[in-house]
């Protein structure tokens, strides 16, 4: 399947509970001029973490078989799936992308399951499509 370098606007917006001590120290370094902006800080914290347990998520990126980045899917592909007469078992680590031009019942008859971690950006008629399959 085709990947596809991700841009800013591939990110997902979450949302935390901190609590105000916590929160005021952010806005602290943030003043003092070592981060930009609170989000900064936290993108910072998140990454270091990451980092810090990469051994782990590669075992289990391997162990689990999963696509690490993005995996998009596109008419041309999943009509050469169909035509094989074969089925996907997607399992995807970070972005799982349907084309917008994907109908409904192209992807029910080429997607047999999906299991992401991290976001699924589908159209909302091939999400109610594939409601049952998705993990």
């Amino acid at each position: 399947m085709a990947e596809a370098k991700l841009r800013a606007s591939d990110s997902e917006k979450i949302t935390i509970n901190l609590f105000p001590v916590d929160l005021g120290q952010i806005d602290l370094l943030v003043q003092q001029g070592f981060y930009a902006n609170r989000s900064d800080l936290i993108r910072t914290a998140i990454r270091n973490q990451l980092s810090q347990h990469a051994d782990v998520v590669r075992q289990a990126v391997e162990r689990n078989r999963l696509v690490l980045g993005m995996q998009h899917l596109t008419v041309t592909e999943l009509e050469a799936v169909r035509a094989a007469g074969e089925t996907l078992n997607l399992r995807v680590l970070g972005l799982a992308s349907i084309a917008p031009d994907v109908t409904p019942e192209l992807a029910a008859a080429t997607i047999q399951s999906i299991a992401v971690l991290g976001a699924l950006h589908a159209s909302p008629a091939v999400k109610a499509a594939l409601a049952g399959r998705i993990t």
